[in-house]
């Protein structure tokens, strides 16, 4: 028989949520995705955001024609949590499946390859082989790695979680060769971290209890690769990314006009400098008047791809009453609005990298086919020395700038038809450098591009760059630690949430999963007080890597 309190029940929340005020800092991918976790329940929302834009890093602009995704520009194929949004906007039809092609690696020479460039061996987890002697491994790391790595197998299996940090773990068990010119070229391509700063469980999730129950850390990854086994497989598995056509962009222009047709107060050109709270448990939000100078026009060009809607900012400060805040801004300023606050969490949040971005429109036909996959890593990063470099079988290291080129038109269906016949869109990576130009760093990200695919690159048709700050990656040491400290203070004060790749981790898919599941967390105490919070299936993705 059914309960007959249940609607009444229902009708309760549904009151309460219509009541609840809500305000959102921040209006990147996290605090979109919160603010439409409210609003579709008929809350009362406010979204403030210092830019003169919505959607953070989800942002497309045009570069001679082809939609060029500044920042974020792809998702893993298999993310459920940020599969529903997409799905709750309609988009699921415009989404563009990568090609399956390689990431290739570039460095020094290894015995009997004639080549200083290999695709990075199929059977490897974060560039852990489960096979030394394979041939694509063994041109990698040459017979002396393979040797060493062999030794992997003789040693005595460590227990779980003893060795937390990547690096360490795989130079104990295999070797140098091993860590310098498989496994670091992928952890700073995919995230921009030394193997020895990258959490192993983290990164990696089951390798240490497979080693301990295999015996070998070869064995772990064997074990993690079979059909039954709980890794993703090499970087190289077809089908892992993908993205929309016209742009990643796009989902932030899908979510800025579905929380307008849901009534939501959006607000950009605020930049919320205070946040306090009552002793009833509300909370008072002041942002100043917006800079009436700022320079519109340049948004509006930046924006010519993807046009974000907005409201239109009014003239005053603005000082919203809430009961719910979501601060989903970047960790400085969270710190700070925080802080502020009397919640002190910023004393160890890590410095985040800065990044030179450039991205080139060429038209040479040595790129037809891809000849060298969808990204180039290199061995050794720009100012340091090349491990294992000296001796008869090495040759000189690459000779780039370039952190990695990654080849955005070989890689998507979808870009390559923008582009058309001819013409390829390569995105290179170099540290920042405030007091270099513009011309003379695209001519470093050219020349870098150049020295890691192996072609001679003309003169750019277009070309453009910027300057990002990555944030850690929750794969990085302490990463966890940090966030939980945080999360228990900030979860002791009720209607109080914190969202954002500081503290989710780098990656659109984790962030829009642990967005979802810290709102259900707050909401679920909102509309039923007292009765406990549900657990939330997006949790399960929210520890980004």
């Amino acid at each position: 028989m059914a309960d007959s309190t249940e609607p009444a029940r229902g009708a309760d929340a549904l009151l309460r949520a219509r009541r609840t005020r809500v305000v959102v800092v921040g209006g990147g991918v996290a605090g979109l995705v919160s603010a439409l976790e409210w609003a579709k329940i008929g809350a009362q929302v406010t979204v403030l955001d210092a830019a003169g834009r919505l959607g953070g890093s989800l942002e497309t602009s045009l570069l001679d024609g082809i939609p060029i995704d500044l920042v974020a520009d792809a998702f893993p194929a298999q993310a459920p949590a940020l599969a529903g949004v997409i799905d709750e906007l309609r988009l699921r039809a415009d989404v563009d499946e990568a090609a399956p092609l390689p990431v290739w690696i570039a460095g020094p020479a290894a015995a009997g390859r004639a080549s200083n460039a290999a695709p990075l061996p199929e059977a490897t987890v974060l560039g852990i082989p489960s096979n030394a002697w394979a041939d694509d491994v063994r041109r990698v790391i040459g017979w002396r790695g393979a040797w060493r790595a062999y030794l992997d197998r003789l040693r005595p299996p460590l227990t779980i979680g003893h060795e937390r940090s990547l690096g360490r773990l795989v130079r104990q068990r295999m070797g140098d060769r091993v860590v310098d010119r498989l496994v670091a070229p992928v952890t700073r391509g995919l995230y921009g971290l030394d193997p020895d700063e990258v959490d192993v469980e983290a990164a990696a999730p089951g390798l240490s209890t497979a080693l301990t129950r295999t015996g070998s850390l070869a064995g772990a990854v064997f074990d993690l690769l079979a059909p039954d086994g709980d890794g993703d497989g090499s970087a190289t598995a077809p089908a892992t990314r993908a993205t929309l056509r016209g742009g990643f962009g796009r989902l932030a222009t899908a979510l800025t006009e579905r929380l307008l047709d849901l009534g939501a107060d959006l607000r950009v050109d605020h930049r919320v400098t205070s946040l306090a709270a009552a002793p009833d448990g509300t909370w008072t939000v002041r942002a100043p008047a917006p800079d009436q100078a700022r320079d519109q026009a340049t948004d509006q060009a930046t924006d010519a791809a993807a046009a974000v809607p907005s409201a239109a900012s009014p003239p005053g400060e603005v000082v919203v009453e809430a009961d719910v805040v979501v601060i989903a801004t970047g960790a400085r300023v969270a710190a700070a609005l925080l802080d502020g606050a009397g919640i002190r969490v910023g004393a160890d949040a890590p410095a985040a990298p800065v990044r030179d971005v450039v991205d080139l429109v060429v038209v040479t036909p040595a790129l037809d086919g891809a000849p060298r996959g969808r990204a180039v890593y290199p061995v050794v990063a720009p100012g340091r020395a090349a491990p294992g470099a000296a001796g008869a079988n090495t040759t000189p290291d690459v000779a780039s700038a370039a952190l990695s080129v990654t080849l955005p038109s070989a890689e998507w269906p979808s870009l390559a038809a923008a582009a058309g016949p001819g013409r390829h869109v390569l995105r290179v990576t170099l540290d920042a450098d405030a007091a270099r130009s513009d011309e003379a760093t695209i001519d470093l990200a050219r020349g870098g591009a150049a020295a890691l695919l192996g072609v001679d690159l003309p003169a750019p048709h277009a070309a453009g760059r910027r300057t990002v700050v990555l944030e850690p990656p929750a794969s990085r040491l302490g990463h966890a630690e940090h966030v939980t400290a945080v999360r228990g203070l900030t979860s002791a004060h009720p209607g109080l949430a914190v969202v954002g790749s500081w503290v989710a981790g780098s990656g659109v898919a984790a962030i829009v999963a642990d967005a979802l599941a810290e709102n259900d967390r707050i909401r679920s105490a909102v509309l039923w007080p007292g009765e406990g919070t549900p657990t939330s299936d997006a949790g399960d993705e929210s520890a980004g890597r």
